[in-house]
């Protein structure tokens, strides 16, 4: 039986009753061996009495902060700095079933790599709006993964350091650009969807969004000097543009 202890980070800001729901979720994984943080963000709502109602379920494995905050990237750093686990992720939305943690845990002992990652589905409710079907690429090619299911090894973010927070909507991008870009970072692909997540987040709420995600994308690749930046830029557009094809 595995030892590789995760440490599973949600941020928060008066969303209870959604925080209801990912608590809920990340009780039903098969892996057992999880820390779960919550970083609110001051909440003014009652995220503080929902924190501790649940937290007796966790068994002790479970810890957060509630502090005013300078963004989502912000509260990911705080609890990627609380993490005390071997692997580190977060959890904002649905996992597909109760075996994600359990297969990311085995195909990164299996393989022995820095990470994993896998396929993503988009939600507007019930119905699937845009399948994210990862497989493996290189990030120069305009091919990334998606954040939500990227889980890392504590390891990478000691050596390369935590999200850059003067981003508003790409320091994921910038984050996955930094560490993946010599190649010395290596993840696990999980070949099915692990995450369904609810469509309309910061990135995806408007096409003024979009538009400032792609700006900040670019920019994030000329500050790792990587090279034909604009034309990264139109291939990571084409291949947005496929996922919405790509619904099934």
């Amino acid at each position: 039986m595995s030892q590789l202890k995760v440490s599973i980070i949600t941020t928060t800001y008066n969303d209870a009753e959604n925080l209801k729901r990912i608590m809920k979720e990340i009780l039903k994984q098969d892996y057992k061996n999880i820390e779960y943080i919550v970083v609110d963000g001051k909440s003014s709502d009652n995220t503080i009495e929902v924190l501790e109602e649940y937290k007796p379920l966790f068994q002790g494995k479970m810890k957060y902060i509630s502090e005013k905050d300078k963004g989502i990237y912000d509260a990911l750093n705080k609890g990627i700095s609380m993490a005390t686990g071997d692997l580190v992720g977060c959890c904002f939305d649905r996992f597909a079933d109760e075996h994600v943690i359990s297969d990311m845990v085995n195909i990164i002992e299996k393989e022995g790599t820095d990470g994993v990652h896998g396929d993503l589905y988009y939600m507007d409710g019930e119905k699937i709006v845009r399948y994210w079907k990862q497989g493996q690429g290189n990030i120069k090619k305009g091919w990334m993964p998606g954040h939500p299911t990227l889980y890392l090894k504590k390891s990478v973010y000691d050596k390369y350091g935590l999200y850059k927070t003067d981003y508003r909507i790409s320091a994921d991008y910038e984050y996955m650009i930094r560490i993946l870009k010599d190649g010395n970072v290596k993840l696990s692909y999980i070949d099915r969807v692990l995450i369904m997540m609810s469509h309309g987040g910061t990135s995806t709420n408007s096409l003024g969004s979009y538009l400032e995600g792609l700006k900040e994308g670019h920019r994030a690749l000329k500050e790792n000097s990587i090279k034909f930046a604009w034309w990264i830029d139109i291939v990571r557009t084409i291949r947005v543009l496929l996922q919405f094809v790509r619904k099934c």
